[in-house]
């Protein structure tokens, strides 16, 4: 891997990289299709709300945590992770993406890592690579906002230009939710935007879909 901390991580969490993350919409694909995401501000919000106030800052701390904890530790932070899980499709979410990260990470370190849910098991990958944490949580939350800003130029759709453009937008929140969260202290843990949550159980009935979750 390279030696360079700012390039692995790129690497890490480039859509190139095989976790799976294009299969995926956290729900997004349910609200797009019953309209409650619409047009681009609607579409920034909701991704602005999860990393403020949902799944996204709950990750960041997760993973903030994992990096810090003791080896022996993670399995009791994967379980709280997985308990997390607003729905069964976040779930799977997080588990095959974590067990995917896992086997590649692994394989380029060297070593054979856990197969955690995929916070803890970037949190602990990083730890091992000796990456540091604030730019680790900045490229991750880049990652979930780029992930689903595609999502939303794929099926509202929005242009590339709108998509881009909220990628832009939302980058200090980035910069602001990994300072915050750098910590890892899980008392801060807890979620209140309950519309994605809504989403993403609602999309595991969902007759006609796109994406996995």
């Amino acid at each position: 891997m390279p030696t360079d901390p700012t390039l692995t991580l790129a690497q890490w969490f480039s859509p190139a990289f095989p976790v799976g993350g294009f299969h995926f919409s956290h729900g997004l694909e349910w609200a797009i299709t019953t309209h409650r995401v619409t047009d681009k501000p609607s579409l920034q919000n909701w991704i602005e709300d999860l990393l403020l106030h949902g799944s996204a800052h709950n990750d960041a701390l997760l993973i903030a945590a994992a990096f810090h904890a003791p080896p022996e530790s993670l399995p009791e932070l994967d379980a709280t992770a997985r308990a997390l899980a607003a729905s069964r499709e976040r779930r799977l979410e997080a588990a095959e993406m974590g067990t995917a990260f896992a086997r590649i990470t692994g394989d380029l370190l060297g070593a054979q890592f856990p197969a955690f849910t995929y916070p803890v098991a970037i949190g602990h990958a990083a730890k091992r690579a000796a990456l540091p944490i604030e730019p680790t949580l900045q490229f991750y939350l880049q990652s979930v906002v780029t992930n689903l800003a595609s999502v939303g130029m794929r099926l509202i759709p929005i242009g590339q230009t709108h998509g881009q453009q909220i990628i832009a937008a939302l980058s200090d929140c980035c910069h602001r939710i990994a300072a915050d969260t750098a910590s890892g202290d899980l008392d801060a843990l807890g979620a209140s935007a309950f519309m994605s949550d809504i989403a993403s159980m609602n999309h595991e009935t969902q007759y006609s879909r796109i994406f996995r979750t």
